[in-house]
C-alpha cells in the first residue's frame, strides 16, 4: 500500500510503500484493549499502603473490666474498630504488572498502526528536522499539516531542535522509534511517522 510523503510545511516529497502486514491488518479492539491494560498496569507504582494492627503503636492493656462493663471485652486499642486503630484488609505495596505474550504485544502495535492507516489518521513525513528551536514557526507548520493532536515518531534519535520547539505545544508528543507504544498512539488523534521511523519499524517486524 502506497502513501504520500509530506514535508513539515505541508508540501509533497514523494511516495512510500507501506507493508500490508504492518499497516494493513484488520482492526482488533480486543487486542488493543489487552495491550493498553498491560501497559497501564505495568507503569503503576503499587506503593499504596496502610497501617495494620501490628503496625500501630499503642497499649494492649484490657480496655475495661471483664464483666459488668456493658461493652464488648476488648483486649487492645489497636483493633480496627477503634479510631486510630489498624486497618483490616487494606492495600499493601505490590506489583500490579502481569505477563503478556510477546506475540500479543507485537500484534497490538501492528493493529494500532493499521487502525491509524485505515482511519486516514496516519501521516508520513520526509523528516522532522528544524534549523532552530522556535515554537511559533512549528505551530504554523502544524496548521499547514492540519495537525492539532498528534504523536510524532522519528528514527533512532529525535532532532533536538524539533524536540525543544514541540515542548510547549499541547496535545503533541514526540518519541524515537524504539519508544513507540500502543497507548501513546491511541491517545492522540494523528500518528506522524518519518521515513526513518517507517524503516525502523519494518526492520523491527522482520
Amino acid at each position: 500500500m502506497k502513501a504520500d510523503v509530506l514535508k513539515l510545511d505541508g508540501g509533497k516529497a514523494g511516495q512510500i510503500e507501506l507493508k500490508k502486514d504492518i499497516f494493513g491488518l484488520k482492526p482488533r479492539a480486543d487486542i488493543l484493549h489487552r495491550v493498553v491494560t498491560w501497559q497501564l498496569a505495568k507503569r503503576r507504582a503499587g506503593t499504596h499502603a496502610v497501617k495494620f494492627r501490628s503496625d500501630i503503636v499503642g497499649t494492649t492493656k484490657r480496655v475495661g473490666r471483664q464483666k459488668g462493663g456493658g461493652t464488648a471485652r476488648h483486649g487492645s486499642r489497636k483493633a480496627n474498630i477503634f479510631i486510630g486503630g489498624g486497618r483490616a484488609f487494606g492495600p499493601i505495596p505490590r506489583d500490579h504488572g502481569f505477563k503478556l505474550p510477546k506475540k500479543v504485544r507485537t500484534l497490538g502495535l501492528k493493529t494500532a498502526l493499521s487502525a491509524k492507516a485505515q482511519d486516514k489518521q496516519l501521516i508520513v513525513l520526509d523528516n522532522a528536522d528544524l534549523k532552530a528551536p522556535k515554537t511559533a514557526d512549528l505551530v504554523k507548520k502544524f496548521k499547514k499539516l492540519g495537525v492539532t493532536s498528534a504523536l510524532f515518531i522519528d528514527g533512532a534519535e529525535v532532532n533536538e531542535n524539533f524536540k525543544l520547539a514541540l515542548a510547549n505545544i499541547p496535545n503533541v508528543d514526540v518519541l524515537p522509534s524504539q519508544g513507540i507504544n500502543v497507548y501513546d498512539i491511541l491517545r492522540r488523534e494523528v500518528l506522524v511517522l518519518t521515513r526513518a521511523a517507517v524503516k525502523n519499524l519494518e526492520e523491527r517486524f522482520k
